[in-house]
């Protein structure tokens, strides 16, 4: 028996040796504490990855680049993998900005986001969200420290928890799931790049600059092209007196393009509200702007109206009391008063959901039922 012991004692060795290699040695507690002075001194990162939305009847899958510098500037580029449209939700020292590159367009809004609502590719919110959690679930694997934790911050009620991958060596993000009540997944976010402490151009953050950049790209360095064409305001981002502009003219000075019918983009019948049917046909209406778009109405559990028009090839900034609506593939701009209107840029198209009795989350179900329907 005694002989035995040595190999006893050499066995328990290994296996200590093998526990501390895998990372063992760490709890969730001193991941944490490392996780809050992380956040604490951040000053910088940019990471990209794949982010796939499971909310309809097909995963819809985007590119998306995150490049975030102290104090508060990020910029995030959302690329549809199916119709290679690229937006931009911008925010620097002159506000928040939604980006369209392809079609010169750019909204701007008073807005504390990404600070008021959480978004799932920002690391920022992943590390809140575990710091919060004091019923936070902890593993350790190979290569990452997993937690499984309560939704962050977001908007859709349907978010129940969140399980998160980190990195052993630099608590760098790596995959993401956002689950409902049954433990579906409903969004993922897949990083294939990380890099702390990025250094970024004077110009990577700057309104112009990313709104001149082709389809939205730009260099790992932050740079992008010079010579951005001006807004249709002309100097300071704000929009133009629409009483001042001849809808028969440009705000170039040159004449407009006539009018070109369009044809209505139906969301997907299945992921509309249930109880919610279309009261009729869709039909052309004439917009204030002098500009035609196509209306659809639906009615039942809710009421709700869409408008849709095409886009202009030109930008025009606005700045209204307006509120950020994250709908996974864009942010889009809500107003409150008697009647709620969410509107928002996607694929050469202009949207605009009126109601008086939809939820928020519901909202965001319809823009998302929009996305990939044919009709234009």
């Amino acid at each position: 028996m005694l002989r035995k012991l040595p190999w006893i004692a050499a066995a328990l060795v290994l296996v200590a040796t093998l526990l501390s290699g895998c990372g063992a040695g760490k709890n969730a507690d001193s991941v944490v504490k490392d996780l809050t002075k992380l956040s604490d001194k951040m000053d910088s990162y940019q990471g990209s990855g794949v982010m796939t939305l499971h909310t309809g009847q097909q995963p819809q899958a985007y590119k998306v680049e995150v490049w975030y510098q102290k104090p508060n500037y990020y910029r995030v580029a959302l690329t549809s993998a199916s119709r290679d449209v690229t937006q931009i939700v911008l925010r620097n020292d002159d506000g928040v900005f939604v980006l369209t590159p392809s079609l010169n367009k750019s909204y701007r809004f008073q807005s504390d986001w990404p600070d008021n609502q959480g978004q799932v590719y920002l690391l920022q919110t992943l590390l809140h969200s575990i710091a919060v959690d004091n019923s936070r679930q902890f593993a350790a694997e190979k290569d990452s420290y997993v937690f499984n934790v309560m939704a962050g911050n977001y908007q859709n009620g349907s978010f129940a928890r969140q399980k998160i991958w980190l990195d052993k060596s630099d608590y760098s993000p790596q995959l993401v799931e956002v689950t409902d009540t049954n433990s579906n997944v409903l969004v993922d976010v897949k990083f294939d790049s990380f890099e702390f402490g990025k250094k970024f151009d004077k110009s990577a953050f700057d309104m112009q600059q990313n709104l001149a950049t082709p389809k939205g790209g730009a260099s790992t360095t932050g740079a992008v092209p010079d010579g951005a064409s001006p807004d249709a305001s002309g100097k300071d981002g704000t929009a133009a007196d629409p009483a001042t502009v001849d809808p028969a003219v440009g705000t170039d000075g040159k004449a407009a393009e006539p009018v070109v019918e369009m044809a209505a983009i139906e969301p997907d019948p299945l992921l509309l509200p249930q109880g919610v049917t279309q009261v009729e046909a869709p039909f052309d209406v004439q917009l204030g702007d002098g500009e035609q778009g196509v209306m659809l109405r639906y009615s039942g559990t809710y009421d709700f109206s869409i408008i849709e028009s095409q886009s202009k090839d030109r930008a025009v900034s606005t700045l209204a009391q307006t509120k950020a609506l994250d709908l996974g593939f864009t942010v889009g701009f809500l107003t409150e008063d008697d009647t709620q209107s969410l509107s928002w840029t996607y694929d050469g198209v202009d949207y605009r959901l009126t109601t008086v009795d939809l939820p928020h989350e519901e909202m965001v179900r319809v823009a998302q039922a929009l996305v990939d329907q044919s009709g234009k």
